[in-house]
């Protein structure tokens, strides 16, 4: 596998096991739902195998992903419909990750351009 597919195999494994988690399902119940054994899922987690492509339409289902989001692609929701979200609305997820420290810094920031743009 070169370093491209490894990349993707392993967001695409973290994606799954965060959806998982997401969904209160251990590895052993998510396995047995699609019909794998869980040290399979486990590899599939981590991007040691390559999830099968067969396999994607009933994880998503599974896991209530759509394509995107089980690619990892954030998707916001606009009147029922699931949309990539913006620039903007990604950078807004990943600081609300942030410890609080780090999301005042930016906040401030973020107000003094703000003020700036308001003169």
């Amino acid at each position: 596998m070169n370093a491209d597919n490894e990349q993707f195999f392993r967001m695409l494994g973290e994606c799954v096991a965060n959806a998982r988690r997401a969904h209160g399902m251990t590895q052993q119940q998510l396995a047995f739902r699609i019909g794998i054994a869980q040290q399979t899922l486990a590899h599939y987690e981590v991007g040691r195998s390559r999830i099968p492509a067969s396999m994607l339409p009933e994880l998503a289902g599974l896991l209530t992903l759509s394509f995107d989001g089980l690619m990892g692609k954030p998707v916001v929701r606009l009147g029922g419909k699931r949309i990539p979200m913006s620039r903007l609305q990604q950078q807004v997820a990943a600081i609300e990750q942030l410890p609080k420290t780090k999301q005042q810094f930016v906040s401030q920031g973020q107000d003094t351009v703000l003020a700036e743009a308001r003169q």
